[in-house]
């Protein structure tokens, strides 16, 4: 079985054997009332260092990130433009302080022009624009127009949200033809080379990192009054011990040998792509490891999908940005080897052929 369906882009897989042991998975109590465990300190510094945000703090998955962002931000008196592309969990946060009075905008996917134009349309409302947005949309393979986004909300007083999941531990500082994923696996502030306090950075570590919690990032005083404030952190248990052994675990392993990584993770996406355009069918517009294909006309997403996995190897279907229909998806890392894809490239021309 070859499986193209795991997002763990980076291959990190965090067996304990590799992490520092633990008494107690957790402590029984909320994260408002206990301290945080040793070294969290640390992990959340470098997390912060990483992304290029003043500080961090972590919850125990985007849904309770978004969740208590947004209803911390709610109290502000703020009008949502979020992006119709969203990813669900940010998504449903923005939804979630809709329905308890927010007023909230559907702006078209990564059109800034649209979204400074509503935003100058609303200004006499005097409510604090926020715009939500993906980081990197995985689908169109396009980074979010950040600086234009920036300057949108500049002169109101307001934030840009992104939901940084798919970018951070993959995109970096200072891309090259050489080094197309950058150095470092900060994410989308890394990439663009901005630092604001106007943004607020929402990420999952589970994808490339390979741990299970969440990671917000911001202003040191906005993520202070986030803790402060937040739901998740009254009510419920933090990450567990484990968790947070394995964020160490990650990051040390990030500072180490990730970039060598992404290089490598680079070349077999590269090579994907090359063996995917011989067959007749077009990859993904960017070298992210999800690589969603744009079949013929003859050569349906499912049928394709289908035979694939008759033969043992595992794809995805995913639908577009814009367009309805699913797209066959192979998502690439670096656990891969490049007869795997040969192994692809061969059971697809055979489908093809079909």
């Amino acid at each position: 079985m070859i499986d193209f369906t795991s997002s763990l882009y980076l291959g990190m897989r965090h067996p304990s054997h590799a992490l520092e042991p633990w008494a107690q998975l957790t402590s029984g109590k909320p994260a408002a009332l206990g301290k945080p465990p040793r070294r969290a300190r640390a992990v959340t510094q470098a997390l912060a260092e990483l992304q290029g945000c003043e500080r961090v703090t972590l919850l125990p998955s985007t849904l309770h990130l978004f969740s208590d962002l947004f209803e911390t931000l709610r109290r502000d008196g703020i009008r949502l433009y979020m992006d119709a592309a969203t990813y669900p969990m940010a998504r449903w946060g923005a939804e979630r302080a809709a329905a308890r009075g927010a007023p909230l905008r559907l702006v078209p996917h990564f059109d800034a022009a649209a979204v400074e134009r509503l935003i100058a349309e609303d200004a006499e409302s005097g409510l604090v624009p926020v715009i939500v947005a993906d980081g990197f949309c995985a689908i169109c393979g396009r980074p979010a127009p950040l600086r234009q986004y920036l300057r949108s909300v500049a002169d109101y007083g307001g934030y840009v949200v992104l939901d940084d999941t798919q970018a951070l531990g993959i995109w970096g500082a200072a891309p090259t033809p050489h080094h197309p994923y950058g150095s470092g696996g900060g994410g989308s502030l890394r990439r663009h080379g901005i630092g604001s306090p106007q943004i607020i950075v929402g990420s999952s570590l589970a994808k490339a990192f390979g741990v299970p919690t969440a990671a917000l990032g911001g202003s040191a005083a906005f993520i202070r009054r986030f803790e402060r404030e937040s739901e998740t952190r009254e009510h419920a248990s933090p990450p567990s011990i484990a968790e947070w052994h394995a964020a160490e675990h990650a990051l040390q392993a990030n500072r180490l040998t990730g970039d060598e990584t992404r290089r490598r993770l680079a070349s077999l996406v590269a090579c994907f792509r090359r063996e995917i355009r011989r067959i007749g069918l077009r990859p993904a517009r960017s070298l992210f490891p999800v690589q969603a294909l744009t079949s013929a006309p003859e050569a349906s997403a499912i049928r394709l999908h289908q035979a694939l996995g008759d033969s043992g190897i595992l794809t995805a279907l995913v639908h577009g940005c814009a367009d309805p229909e699913p797209r066959l998806t192979f998502v690439i890392n670096a656990t891969h080897t490049v007869g795997d894809i040969a192994r692809a490239a061969s059971v697809l021309t055979a489908a093809l052929e079909r």
